[in-house]
């Protein structure tokens, strides 16, 4: 939670501003300082937080100066770990019997890998090339095999297979064996380039970037050329040959892992540029079944979680930068972590466990805090069979290199568990798989079989049965989608439709969407709905005259509504056909928006419009730009506030320019506390206080008020709730299902009580005396940056690592206390309330 201004001197201020009031590190806060002074040196053993009874063991500090920094890991057949450089050559590392390790460099002019696998008596590789510099030569990125030929146990036949486009930490990817063990699963970030002769692909090959308003580049110029189709996951045979594109649309996914159901994940990246904008979206766990479209494209344009079109997470991890990730699969650990996922945060230093429950035929996920440490730039992990021990390494851009290892030593059983299933779950997986057999190719039983599926209730049965018709040819099945009387169903043959069909086909496409009852549709389906819209206005044409009175006439009533993303999505189509009085009514949701994010969503939808502008409005929409200046987020945050504007301006007369005069200057940075109402400082509450009269249920709890306090106190600016809202702190949506009312205050009022690891800051004392407390979050060489204001993400300091005395975990928490000493105990438990609700005014709280 954020806090308002107080006319009080002593109370709590802008959140993360109390990270300067550090002052020095006792012996006890010290735990995690380095081992030698003028450098903190490679990041020790016992600074990690780890689970009760798992211990973290460092095996070898990579020589920075001979060996680089290492980013790839994988085992061969005799146990061995490989290890590859960022920047130079492969390394073998010999597990002894003792439980150290011996390290060897392989010969050959090869390195440079992002992925690595042992199969096929080769070792493949994914080479990240580089450009001739100097006396050095050019070297091709794409997938290599080495083969010994010679039995003397070294690589000596090297063999270019696939060359892929694509260089850098956004380039080609990981290298996985598939369930069989008959072919190669390949991953590439979404600056490489699919092959120019690809055979294959369960994705339709009709991706595009479907904005039905236009989208914005990155306003710094990142990926501003790139488009559709994104990252991607593709198969190749052992020889190279027969590559088939499985999933497409991830930003820069860099490792990919099978359970042992052999479903296939990811951990795709954020653009944490983009923090504060509403179409940032998190680092996150997919689940990568056929065919599959997970939305990314550049800047302003990457689609939502729920839209159709597309597949959303397993579970939303947050800001981060992800690398390598492996099951817990051969692990001697406890039943729960030999289920899990591992995944790693580089810049953030985590190793996250995400555990995973069947739901419907695919996952839904959680996720805690495995293994942190700061700095922790975490590249890549392995379970080694032999052992069952998890190896992981940290490195990448030049940073200090090692290798590690965890280990269980508690009490828990490590008994190899078989996982658990679901035996509805698995009939429903099955299913999935089915109708997944008909893509890529023209199938005669596949037009019916994917017909009857497309109104199935599991959203992933509803996408493989879409995709799967949409590889047919288009005359088999136009005529009996447009025959369905099941909303769903017809909604997402029309999306085919959309995607497949020609201009002819625009007309009965709108024909069968305006058939359908607006209120006997459930919100998802709503905006599967809208989406169609959109899609058919894009890819088909647009509506006529009578088509967009009858459009209307189902849809105009129904602005503004309940839902936020409903809103949303009705906005942008209301905004396409020139609705009445439709920017008056944008201006209004825009300006009453709880969230930044929202009010620059519709900021942004307004910014091409021109026909339905009123004098009041067009001054409420420039005039919110200058309030705008207040609010922060991440480096191009700025910028596209900027370039929003400028795309408005741009649409007015000179008349129009003149009358609105001084609203279109340059807005000027502010204080994102000047616009807020001063509060009177109530009390200095204690837990005690507020306890039992926040459980009083004898009166009924008031939801707008509580949802006032949420955006009085700026809660927005870091939680999230019900879908709205920021990301740098934790999701509050279900935090009233997980806590009493007495720990929500606790949380609250003594936030230093208990801090989580995710959400830690760490303190460093550099050789000159100053105190900078803050979370790292990116590293390069020898220096880390330091974010240590989380209401300006963009704001970070720079800490030379030779310049660190010492180092250990904050005792404060990044979470401020005094948060409610402005507000009254009936807005408290109002509050109160409105956090147990989980934002949902319907819930059983408010039946009063």
């Amino acid at each position: 939670m954020l806090l308002t201004r107080t006319k009080f001197p002593t109370g709590p201020l802008l959140f993360g501003l109390f990270l300067a009031l550090a002052t020095s590190l006792s012996a006890a806060e010290n735990k995690a300082s380095a081992a030698k002074k003028g450098g903190v040196g490679v990041t020790p053993a016992e600074s990690f937080n780890v689970p009760e009874g798992f211990e973290v063991e460092l095996l070898y500090q990579v020589p920075s100066n001979s060996e680089g920094s290492w980013v790839c890991l994988t085992t061969d057949p005799k146990g061995r770990l490989l290890a590859s450089d960022q920047y130079g050559g492969l390394y073998r590392i010999t597990v002894k019997a003792d439980g150290g390790v011996d390290v060897e460099r392989l010969k050959g002019d090869f390195g440079m890998a992002h992925g690595m696998l042992s199969a096929f008596g080769s070792l493949y590789i994914n080479v990240n090339g580089q450009p001739a510099k100097g006396k050095q030569k050019e070297v091709k990125s794409g997938i290599y095999r080495l083969t010994d030929t010679t039995g003397d146990d070294q690589y000596d036949k090297v063999e270019h297979l696939i060359e892929l486009k694509g260089r850098g930490e956004h380039g080609p990817h990981a290298l996985i064996l598939s369930p069989d063990g008959k072919q190669i699963y390949v991953a590439g970030g979404n600056t490489t380039d699919l092959p120019a002769d690809v055979p294959h692909s369960r994705v339709p090959r009709h991706w595009s970037e479907d904005h039905l308003l236009g989208s914005m580049p990155d306003a710094r110029g990142h990926n501003a050329g790139r488009l559709a189709p994104g990252g991607w996951v593709a198969r190749i045979n052992p020889d190279g040959s027969d590559f088939e594109i499985i999933a497409t649309g991830f930003r820069n996914e860099y490792d990919i892992a099978f359970n042992p159901a052999g479903e296939l994940f990811t951990y795709d990246a954020d653009m944490e540029w983009d923090v504060g904008t509403p179409w940032y979206r998190p680092t996150r766990v997919n689940h990568v079944v056929s065919g599959a479209e997970f939305g990314w494209r550049n800047g302003a344009g990457k689609w939502p979680a729920y839209y159709p079109d597309s597949l959303g997470a397993v579970v939303d991890i947050g800001p981060g930068s992800p690398t390598g990730i492996a099951f817990g699969t051969g692990a001697k650990f406890p039943a729960k972590y030999q289920k899990a996922l591992f995944i790693c945060d580089w810049s953030f230093g985590n190793i996250f466990a995400v555990h995973m429950d069947e739901s419907g035929s695919s996952y839904s996920g959680s996720f805690e805090t495995f293994a942190t440490a700061a700095p922790l730039p975490v590249t890549d992990l392995v379970v080694r069979p032999q052992d069952g021990l998890l190896y992981f390494t940290i490195g990448g851009r030049r940073t200090q290199s090692a290798l590690y290892r965890i280990r269980y030593t508690g009490p828990e059983s490590t008994a190899p568990v078989a996982a658990s299933v679901d035996q509805e779950s698995q009939a429903l997986r099955q299913l999935r798989h089915k109708l997944e057999s008909f893509h890529g190719s023209a199938n005669p039983e596949a037009v019916a079989a994917a017909i009857a599926e497309l109104g199935n209730s599991d959203r992933n049965i509803r996408f493989a049965a879409r995709i799967a018709l949409e590889h047919q040819p288009v005359d088999q099945w136009r005529s009996k989608v447009l025959a369905l009387t099941d909303p769903q169903a017809l909604i997402h043959g029309v999306i085919a439709l959309a995607r497949c069909g020609e201009a002819s086909d625009a007309s009965a496409a709108i024909e069968a969407l305006t058939s359908i009852k607006w209120d006997a549709l459930s919100d998802s389906q709503r905006i599967d709905l809208l989406r169609a819209y959109g899609l058919t206005f894009i890819r088909l044409g647009t509506p006529n005259d009578a088509q967009r009175a009858t459009i209307l006439a189902q849809l105009d009533p129904h602005l503004p509504g309940k839902n936020v993303d409903v809103n949303r999505e009705l906005a942008q189509v209301l905004i396409a056909l020139d609705a009445d009085k439709i920017a008056a009514r944008v201006v209004d949701l825009m300006i009453n928006a709880p969230t930044q994010e929202d009010q620059m969503r519709y900021a942004f939808t307004l910014r091409g419009h021109e026909a339905t502008w009123d004098a009041d409005s067009q001054k409420a929409y420039f005039g919110w730009f200058q309030n705008a200046a207040a609010a922060r987020g991440g480096m191009s945050f700025g910028g596209f506030l900027s370039n929003i504007r400028d795309a408005a301006i741009a649409k007015l007369s000179d008349e129009k320019k003149a009358e609105l005069g001084d609203l279109l200057k340059t807005p000027e940075a502010r204080d994102p506390l000047a616009d807020l109402e001063p509060r009177d400082v109530v009390k200095e509450w204690k837990v005690e206080d507020l306890t039992a009269s926040s459980d009083d249920t004898k009166q009924a709890f008031d939801f707008e008020r509580g949802k006032k306090m949420f955006a009085v106190g700026q809660c927005y600016k870091c939680h999230r709730m019900s879908g709205q809202g920021g990301i740098l702190g934790p999701d509050l949506t279900g935090a009233g299902g997980r806590f009493s009312t007495k720990d929500l205050l606790v949380s609250i009022i003594e936030p230093n009580k208990v801090i989580s690891d995710q959400y830690g800051a760490t303190q460093f004392l550099t050789l000159d005396g100053k105190v900078i407390v803050g979370k790292v979050i990116n590293l390069a060489g020898d220096r880390m940056m330091v974010l240590t204001n989380m209401m300006n993400p963009a704001d970070q300091t720079t800490i030379i690592r030779d310049d660190i005395d010492t180092m250990g975990e904050a005792t404060t928490s990044m979470m401020p206390a005094g948060l409610m000493d402005t507000m009254t105990a009936e807005e408290i438990r109002d509050l109160l309330a409105y956090l147990k609700a989980g934002g949902n005014p319907s819930h059983e709280i408010y039946a009063k």
